[in-house]
């Protein structure tokens, strides 16, 4: 199944958490913060601004980069998880 997000939004691939801390701890998956921090994989084709033309966007597939907390909203494809973002909650392109 294919997933084209639509205006300016985003859909990206949450990055893995860390699993050993820098000190050598190993978490346990329950102590792990989910990461803020993905690579972009579809990108929407941009929002209709008022005079009509399209804004540009800013992230391109294949980006890594940086979302605030509470980005997006969570869902499946074929059994891997995504988030869909609106292009506003980027924070940083990680380069």
């Amino acid at each position: 199944m294919a997933v084209k997000p639509l205006a300016d939004k985003i859909l990206v691939k949450r990055l893995e958490a860390e699993e050993v801390t820098k000190g050598g701890i190993v978490l346990p998956d329950s102590a792990k913060e989910k990461p803020k921090e993905g690579r972009v994989v579809e990108v929407g084709p941009g929002k209709v601004m008022e005079d009509g033309n399209r804004s540009q966007m800013q992230v391109k597939v294949g980006d890594r980069i940086l979302f605030t907390s509470y980005a997006g909203t969570e869902i499946k494809v074929d059994g891997e998880e995504f988030l869909i973002m609106s292009q506003d909650d980027v924070l940083a392109i990680v380069g």
